[in-house]
């Protein structure tokens, strides 16, 4: 595990994929890139200047001026000032997948990702890492949960916020962005043929990352120098 590896997990929202990844990335001690969070800021960033995802020119304008980095507990800061709580509101969420669907950020906010991925060792995950910005990444997943199960997850985290949500808005609003992320021209949302699938229904975080974990370290030993001369 001393070589430069990537690590992609994809799927739909609402199937644990952040905490998984930022949990394995721990469990692995290396670098956890929350790409979710990058797209969440942009959005966050437009929707604050009321600038609509059919203003493309604004939107450049946007990602020139917006430093995106994370702090030392991976989270979100938007030209230095930290947002993590803002970027994970239904207003946000409800309108991420419309601006991430746009060709001129996805250019710029992948371009930042593999400079990330290039740089060290590290977890990512989206809807189309394993497809799109780390199409060569060693490893690949993509997990896949029930949508009643997801949308109970979602609105758990929601009402901790203070949102006072239903059950019912949360699977119709879960089900509309799976239809925008599946349907959107530009890297949507799909599993790579060389991906491993999970489905999280029935388990529990710790077990959804003790068994990407447990994947990743046998792979790495069928790829290592030392497992290959004992052939």
């Amino acid at each position: 595990m001393n070589s430069h590896f990537v690590i992609a997990i994809d799927g739909p929202s609402g199937t644990g994929k952040s905490t998984t990844a930022r949990l394995l990335a721990k469990n692995l001690g290396i670098t956890y890139l929350d790409t979710g969070a990058m797209y969440r800021a942009i959005a966050l960033v437009a929707l604050d200047a009321n600038i609509s995802p059919e203003n493309t020119d604004a939107l450049k304008n946007v990602l020139q001026k917006t430093e995106i980095s994370f702090d030392g507990e991976n989270h979100i800061l938007i030209n230095g000032v930290s947002r993590e709580t803002d970027i994970r509101s239904s207003r946000v969420s409800g309108s991420v997948s419309l601006y991430s669907a746009i060709p001129e950020v996805r250019e710029a906010l992948t371009e930042k990702q593999r400079e990330f991925g290039s740089k060290a060792s590290c977890v990512l995950d989206g809807r189309d890492i394993g497809t799109v910005v780390f199409p060569n990444a060693q490893f690949k997943f993509f997990l896949v949960t029930d949508l009643k199960v997801r949308a109970k997850r979602r609105m758990e985290e929601l009402l901790l916020r203070g949102e006072n949500v239903s059950l019912e808005e949360v699977m119709e609003s879960l089900a509309e962005r799976d239809e925008q992320d599946s349907n959107r021209k530009v890297a949507p949302l799909r599993k790579a043929e060389d991906a491993v699938e999970i489905d999280t229904t029935h388990l529990t975080i710790e077990q959804q990352v003790e068994k990407i974990r447990a994947a990743v370290s046998v792979g790495a030993t069928l790829e290592s120098p030392s497992h290959n001369q004992k052939k």
